[in-house]
């Protein structure tokens, strides 16, 4: 499968933003889906996966701000990010796995990343 990453941007604190990621292949719904990020002189982090069922994982950092979603049809994941936060600055990729969608290894899939950053 193969991914591509859209809508990043710039963002005061407190604004929202919303995250796309197309996938190509017949196989989407196969495959768990998650965002992950990346702030400069930090660890990439597991921000937010949902699986070929529909469950959801969110990290506790963005748990209440941040919703993912996926359309089976379109062959898109989407994260919607609300209340950002000047720490949610980094860059965003979606990635896929066959693995449970918490299993931070497992994801093999990789999209581009795409810059988000959140003004003070």
């Amino acid at each position: 499968v193969q991914l591509q990453a859209f809508g990043g941007g710039l963002v005061q604190a407190g604004g929202s933003l919303k995250l796309s990621c197309a996938a190509s292949g017949r196989t989407f719904s196969r495959y768990g889906m998650a965002w992950f990020r990346q702030a400069p002189g930090k660890e990439r982090e597991l921000v937010a996966g949902i699986s070929s069922g529909g469950g959801t994982y969110y990290a506790d950092s963005v748990k209440g701000r941040f919703t993912i979603s996926r359309d089976y049809a379109k062959n898109t994941v989407t994260l919607q990010m609300n209340s950002l936060k000047p720490e949610d600055t980094a860059v965003y990729s979606c990635a896929a796995t066959v693995h449970t969608i918490s299993y931070y290894s497992g994801y093999a899939y990789w999209g581009q990343g795409t810059l988000v950053t959140v003004s003070s």
